[in-house]
């Protein structure tokens, strides 16, 4: 039967589809059918509650006009109130009421009852009171009906509705019962139901233009309306029940509640009869129940709201300049960096911070954050970045930057740079105009967030960074100071020479200005850039180091003297302050000379002929009587020696327009084709040749493409393993290679991308190839092959398995023939229970190694930068002690040993240091001498990218991560004996501009020191014993002359003496000699010592005998404990130079004037040419 229905029905409904087909086909019109929907809500009472409820914008305005209706209730009262006089009785009943009073009469004050159920209502205030409460009462059940959901008893105990029908039904009944049209009705409670109505009616507004509205604000009114109803409520029921014995005025009443309800209860106005003093005792309960419970929800959401921050207020955005910065997890050191750097800008005082974090705020930044200083400025908000309801709190679309960091110390790094990309791309998607300044921490990811204004890549920096460190020594304190914001007025008044010229050095920092506005390079427009850069330090002393075309973003650095000055050109420069803030003073004669009026603003004497008043410190030119080059004499000279005719070599002028026939960039090129020709004798142990080419596989995507020494055909992955023979070579250790030069060992955890950026700025095009250094990667984890194939093209790079605290890897690698020990920090020991304890195994293996090998150069990299101070930990150096307790800020004296450091110097020099830098580790030796390093030194980069937006571009190319066409790289030269006939810094800049086109910018000094240590076995005494003569006397002859800035130092071997001369003034409260004992007890530490040394000598020459290697290399007393460098950046041209001095030069691109077609081929075509003039030039060039 059911199959038979169901056939009948398909037929049944091919039937009228095919008939509705055919009906289609005669007239289309016929197949529309029109579809209700919502059809439910057609009814009646369906209409009436989507009018009354449903609809937002309709139930706005009926709750609108309840609210209305309530608040004329209630003035209607007072309108009665004001007109009703009590002393009428009007009552029907007055004769019984005035009996029962009499009877009360001997037991209180009399009260009449007449008063209180009946008042004097005249007729029109009657009648809009009834015409209110009839619509009042219709509305009333219209709701309740349109309302109702099967439980009738719910909706009439509603509180809502019982005080409706106390204020309504009565006013009804008057219409039909003329004599209680003067009956007493508590239309006063009507206040409440405004209220009520009035939290409907906000809550229907904020639904209705779709904003959500503070919880806060909310709560806050509620508690508003709750205290101003319980007032009037009181001020009416006292005003109506003392009717009845004080007759106290509607005024009187409220100023009685008020006085109540404060808790300052005067006395002056109280109720006499026991029904108002009742109604007081309700009022005071209510209050005591309901108050409460307001304030603490409103307490609670004050504490929510302090958690999440609140919003930035609209009008505060449109009217004041605000950033936001993104973090995951914000820390007091991030912090702090952030705030001191970004604030060092003036005009970055007037904007806002707002930190956008989806933590809760941290115990230690709340409090920084309360400091006045900040608390103005900053503005925390507890929130996420992929929420458009918080980037609408920060207000990202008026903000003028979105600074977003990455949390560095997750232990998943990748996991973080996610987060990130997330973060900016939910910023751009929100605000598109924003400029978003981002940091990403893998450089495979960098290419996720290219669309960012700025981009810093942490492993690209850090590994490029690093590296330069092996071959320039402290590349990393040379560019931190660089992209560090000071004034140069750190370490003034420290006693230490070094320190002062170093603290007022590290104030250089990289500025730009046009030409045609600038007065340091505006006079050379047309001029070479080489002369421009020499002219302007000898005369204003900034160091021009590179320069922008206006048809080109790139920036070139050291374009070379073939680059013409042109008044559009955007020149950068290397001063302590930017040209707008300095200051030119001309002296009386050169006024004269020029025609200028000799009275001005600046007429102060001067000996000076043109210099620079630049912060607290002012830049004195060489050749100071004569600031323009001399016409008639090409040549600098120096004076005779000892009254003889003979000369010292001189220096030639720096050309206007460049010689092309005497340019270095050639000759390096040809020094280049020579070892080309002599590799296979220089490098006979390998049997490799080089070529110069594009790595063929880079590792990741957005490396920049860089002209690198390579392999001619990739080399076999076997191979790259250092300690492992293979069938193509039996080589088992370091020593079996017979490198000739010095090894670089990098231990890391693992091979990472960024890895990639530490070997090719070893490998680029312009080292020298006899001038590389082996490469070996010390790795915790074996790399996969897609990192073998990155590194398999280039020459002399190996890898090991092994760790830095197994001696036997290190041996193996050949740490014994290794000239630099990079030591990367581990992503596994980033985080830390104690943040600070990140370091802690990093520390103490590097302290191993310090101790193992004294004269190997450890480059260190540490999570938190305020841990270098354990590196190279001597816990009796005094001097490093006192260094460390200058930069403490406690008061009192400091005693370190027979040392004092008085209080007034530290406190000097904490002034100093709080008006400065804040970079409060850089007097630390380690820091100074570029043994250690921290990747969030560099967040500074970032930071100064908002008002130097080339600083990134600059620093790329400082570090070889960039390789524009025609700019110059980073190098260095180390000056020797025979070099110091130049003499000054100025005579040095000439010398590099007129001979090879070069620009110094700073130099690397090492200076011997004597610390006040049993360590260092050197006791300093206030007084000259025989012994510290001999000391004295062979230090120097092992020293040359010192820095100095006046001739008579310059007569005499320059040793400088004034760390001496500080250890001894610290020493010099107990200046007595050293007694007999005393001698023998430092004799016997002596001896301890040196056994100690013996026996860490013959656990490694020991362990070196166990694995078959040679002992020859391994010399355990050559130690560099007694030695400190520091930088400086752009000294002074009267600095006078120092053997062992290494500056720091960039060399303008050797390729960057040559022919495309010939920039390959020219070597081979030209050698013996090239050979020719590159030993001619040499003779000139070469310091």
């Amino acid at each position: 039967m059911l199959v038979l229905r169901g056939a009948a029905h398909r037929c049944h409904f091919k039937f009228h589809r095919r008939r509705y087909q055919e009906e289609y086909s005669m007239d289309s019109t016929n197949a529309q059918v029109q579809v209700e929907f919502y059809v439910n809500e057609n009814t009646f009472k369906e209409r009436l509650k989507l009018f009354f409820i449903k609809n937002q914008r309709s139930s706005l305005r009926i709750r609108l006009f309840n609210f209305a209706l309530k608040i004329l209730t209630c003035a209607l009262y007072i309108l009665r109130v004001s007109l009703d006089n009590p002393t009428e009785n009007n009552s029907i009943n007055g004769t019984t009421c005035q009996n029962s009073s009499s009877l009360n009469s001997t037991e209180g004050p009399e009260i009449k009852w007449n008063l209180i159920f009946w008042v004097n209502r005249l007729q029109p205030v009657w009648a809009i009171q009834v015409t209110v409460a009839l619509i009042s009462f219709l509305e009333t059940m219209l709701i309740t009906y349109l309302s109702y959901k099967g439980n009738i008893w719910e909706q009439i105990f509603q509180i809502s509705f019982i005080l409706e029908m106390i204020n309504t039904v009565p006013f009804i009944i008057t219409i039909f019962w003329a004599p209680l049209r003067n009956i007493f009705v508590p239309v006063f409670l009507n206040c409440w139901l405004a209220k009520g109505a009035l939290e409907n009616m906000i809550n229907d507004f904020h639904r209705a233009i779709q904003r959500t509205h503070s919880a806060m604000f909310n709560q806050v009114f509620i508690l508003i309306c709750t205290l101003l109803c319980l007032v009037f409520t009181g001020a009416c029921g006292i005003q109506h029940l003392e009717r009845a014995g004080k007759n106290l005025s509607l005024f009187d009443s409220f100023y009685f509640c008020i006085v109540t309800f404060s808790t300052v209860g005067y006395g002056d106005v109280t109720p006499q009869i026991w029904p108002s003093q009742l109604l007081v005792v309700i009022l005071i309960c209510v209050a005591l129940v309901v108050l409460p419970l307001q304030f603490e929800e409103l307490a609670y959401l004050w504490m929510e709201s302090q958690k999440l921050g609140g919003n930035y207020s609209r009008h505060r955005a449109q009217t004041e300049k605000h950033v936001v910065l993104c973090v995951s997890s914000l820390k007091i050191d991030l912090l702090m960096d952030f705030l001191n750097e970004f604030y060092a800008h003036p005009r970055l005082q007037d904007y806002y911070v707002v930190i956008l974090c989806p933590t809760e705020i941290d115990i230690q930044v709340r409090r920084i954050l309360q400091i006045p200083l900040w608390s103005q400025r900053v503005i925390y908000l507890q929130g996420s970045a992929l929420k458009d309801q918080d980037l609408m709190r920060a207000k990202m679309d008026d903000a003028e930057a979105c600074f977003i960091l990455s949390s560095r110390n997750e232990v998943d790094r990748t996991a973080a740079d996610h987060q990130t990309i997330l973060r900016a791309w939910a910023a751009k998607d929100f605000a598109p105009n924003c400029p978003l300044y981002v940091q990403i921490l893998k450089p495979e990811n960098k290419f996720h967030v290219k669309f960012a204004d700025h981009v810093v890549c942490e492993e690209e920096f850090k590994y490029a960074m690093l590296a330069l460190n092996c071959v320039c020594p402290a590349t990393s304190t040379l560019v931190t100071l660089l992209v560090h914001t000071s004034r140069g007025q750190e370490g003034q008044t420290s006693p230490e020479q070094w320190q002062r010229t170093y603290g007022r050095c590290s104030g250089n920092e990289v500025y730009h200005i046009h030409l045609a506005d600038s007065k340091f390079f505006g006079e050379y427009d047309g001029k070479s850039f080489t002369y421009a850069s020499f002219h302007a330090h000898k005369k204003y002393g900034v160091c021009l180091i590179g320069v922008k075309r206006e048809d080109n973003k790139s920036i070139l650095l050291n374009p070379g003297p073939r680059h013409i000055m042109a008044a559009t050109d955007t020149c950068y420069y290397i001063n302590i302050t930017k040209e707008e803030n300095s200051a030119f003073i001309f002296k009386q004669e050169e006024k004269h000379g020029k025609g200028l009026p000799v009275t001005g603003l600046y007429d102060a004497p001067s000996r000076l002929p043109v210099h620079s008043i630049i912060a607290s410190m002012g830049t004195v030119a060489i050749d100071l009587q004569h600031p323009d080059p001399p016409e008639e004499s090409g040549k600098l000279t120096l004076p005779t020696e000892n009254g003889a005719g003979s000369r010292r070599p001189s220096i030639a002028p720096v050309l206007e327009i460049a010689d092309s026939s005497a340019i270095l960039p050639c000759d390096l090129l040809s020094d280049q084709s020579e070892d080309e020709t002599n590799q296979s004798d220089e490098e006979g142990s390998v049997g490799l040749d080089f070529v110069k080419g594009y790595p063929p596989n880079s590792p990741y995507i957005g490396s920049s493409p860089t002209l690198c020494h390579l392999l001619p055909q990739k080399a076999p992955f076997c191979c790259l393993r250092l300690d492992k023979g293979c069938t193509h070579n039996s080589f088992e250790d370091a020593k079996a290679y017979g490198f000739k030069n010095k090894l670089i060992i990098v231990s890391a955890e693992m091979a990472g991308n960024g890895l990639y950026n530490f070997i090719v700025p070893l490998r680029a095009y312009y080292r020298p190839r006899k001038e590389l250094n082996p490469i070996v990667l010390l790795l915790d984890y074996p790399p996969d092959n897609h990192f073998l194939e990155a590194i398999c093209c280039f020459p002399m790079v190996y890898f090991m398995p092994g760790t830095i605290d197994n001696l036997d890897n290190l041996l193996q690698c050949g740490i014994i023939y290794a000239d630099n020990l990079v030591v990367v920090d581990k992503e596994s020991t980033m985080s830390a229970e104690e943040d600070y304890m990140a370091d802690a195994k990093t520390i103490v293996n590097v302290q191993t190694m310090f101790r193992l090998f004294p004269s190997l150069s450890i480059i260190t990299e540490l999570t938190h930068p305020s841990n270098m101070r354990f590196m190279q930990f001597r816990a009796k150096d005094c001097y490093s002690l006192a260094l460390s307790k200058l930069e403490k800020q406690w008061s009192g004296n400091v005693n370190c040993g027979k040392s004092c450091i008085s209080m007034n110097e530290k406190s000097e020099y904490t002034i100093e240091r709080d008006k400065g830098s804040n970079l409060a580790f850089m007097f630390r030796l380690p820091f100074a001498a570029g043994r250690v390093f921290s990747i969030s030194m560099l967040d500074t980069l970032l930071y100064q990218s908002f008002v130097k937006d080339y600083m990134i571009a600059i620093t790329r190319l400082l570090l070889g991560l960039d390789t524009t066409p025609g700019s110059g790289y980073l190098c260095v030269m180390k000056i020797t004996e025979e070099d110091l006939w130049i003499r000054t810094y100025g005579r040095l800049f000439q010398k590099f501009c007129s001979s090879s086109a070069e620009i110094p910018i700073g130099i690397y000094r090492t200076e011997s020191h004597m610390f006040s240590t049993s360590e260092s076995q050197v006791s300093i005494n206030a007084g000259h014993g025989e012994e510290h003569q001999g000391r004295a006397g062979s230090w120097k002859e092992k020293t040359a002359h010192r820095n100095s800035t006046t001739s008579d130092q310059s007569e005499h071997p320059l040793l400088r003496k004034k760390s001496m001369q500080w250890a001894r003034r610290l020493s010099r409260k107990n200046a007595k000699p050293a007694s007999r004992a005393e001698r023998i007890s430092q004799q016997r530490l002596n001896l301890y010592r040196r056994s100690e040394r013996q026996e860490l000598s013959e656990l490694v020459k020991n362990r070196m005998k166990h694995l078959g290697l040679p002992t020859v290399g391994y010399d355990e007393m050559n130690d560099h404990q007694n030695t400190l460098s520091y930088v400086l950046i752009n000294p002074p041209p009267d600095t006078m130079l120092e053997i062992n001095d290494i500056v720091y030069i960039i060399r303008s691109d050797p390729l960057a004037h040559m022919p495309e077609d010939s920039q390959m081929g020219q070597a081979a075509r030209n050698t013996k040419n090239q050979q020719d003039f590159g030993a001619q030039s040499r003779n000139e060039t070469h310091l």
